[in-house]
């Protein structure tokens, strides 16, 4: 679908070249090239990651924002900018980074890029999940340590086969998740959420409470948005509920997890083990006493770092700003 809208991107009237705030140095060509032809580039400079006030300052008088970087959509960003600021294109699928109330007053149009992340982060779960269950980390551990040891019980895993793997929303990326575990041999899935979803049925998935999920999954998986209610969903009364031989993964957001309480359930081996794709702060200081877990596998926030999905996010964002420039709905829509 997304490669047929870009053979059809809006035209600007030739008489008016936006101007466009990218908020990253290192933004993919891809979407660039979509950009420039109808409309005048402003990148930020700043590397590895531009200053809060640069961002500012560039953003004054500018027709559209892609947002490319961290920190905050928030009420002095749009200040900033000022009244003329028509659209906002954030390369993310989450938004709890925005303040939706603010935008939506304002009458900003705003898209993100959903879809055209699911299979990466997908694919990064199954990965932490064969890397946290078999204890990859603690194995690299004992070879820089010369604990490497030939006994038939040693560094014993978790299997995926046989297991009961429970998904925690099951949106686009959960759906694909499932789609990828078809061929591991998973006795069965479960999954939570607001409500059953007749994708559930498709994928023989079957809808329970959050207490049950926990309490019968072997892996636990977290791929739902960050929103009050789910903020700390994971926490130590959730963690109590889980298997001791469970795996906890999380590819949406840090703060769904109440991190302290996680370290204590991992340092006492209340649950197995945890793969983690984000966490809290991002980025985690060297010293954060998780890192030092043997039964902690951690990578750098990493799940839609592909060559192809970073493309196709920055290709959908100048997509949606083309389109909110334009007067049509975008092809991704928060507001």
């Amino acid at each position: 679908m997304l490669a047929r809208a870009l053979k059809d991107l809006p035209k600007l009237p030739s008489d008016w070249r936006p101007k466009v705030l990218i908020t990253h140095p290192d933004f993919p060509q891809a979407g660039l090239d979509i950009l420039q032809k109808q409309c005048d580039i402003i990148q930020a400079k700043g590397f590895p990651e531009p200053t809060q006030k640069e961002i500012h300052d560039l953003s004054r008088g500018v027709d559209a924002i892609v947002w490319a970087c961290h920190g905050k959509i928030n009420i002095e960003l749009l200040e900033a900018a000022g009244p003329q600021l028509k659209c906002i294109a954030t390369i993310s699928s989450g938004i709890n980074h925005i303040d939706l109330a603010e935008v939506k007053k304002r009458k900003i149009l705003l898209g993100h890029t959903p879809t055209v992340v699911n299979d990466a982060v997908a694919d990064t779960a199954v990965g932490l999940m064969i890397a946290a269950g078999r204890r990859f980390h603690e194995g690299q551990l004992q070879i820089a340590e010369s604990k490497w040891v030939f006994r038939p019980q040693w560094l014993l895993g978790v299997d995926i086969r046989g297991s009961t793997v429970g998904i925690i929303g099951l949106g686009g990326i959960g759906q694909a998740i499932i789609e990828r575990l078809s061929g591991f041999k998973v006795e069965k899935f479960l999954y939570t959420g607001h409500k059953p979803k007749p994708e559930g049925e498709d994928l023989e998935a079957s809808f329970v409470s959050f207490d049950e999920l926990l309490t019968k999954s072997d892996y636990v998986i977290i791929s739902c948005p960050l929103t009050p209610e789910t903020m700390h969903l994971i926490n130590r009364e959730a963690l109590a509920k889980m298997k001791p031989t469970s795996v906890l993964i999380n590819i949406a957001r840090g703060e769904i997890i109440d991190q302290e309480a996680l370290l204590e359930a991992l340092q006492k081996n209340q649950i197995f083990a945890a793969g983690l794709d984000v966490m809290t702060p991002e980025p985690l200081p060297a010293d954060h006493p998780l890192l030092k877990l043997p039964n902690c596998f951690i990578i750098p926030h990493v799940g839609t770092a592909t060559l192809q999905t970073r493309n196709d996010m920055a290709s959908l964002a100048a997509l949606n700003i083309l389109q909110g420039l334009a007067g049509v709905p975008m092809f991704s829509p928060v507001l």
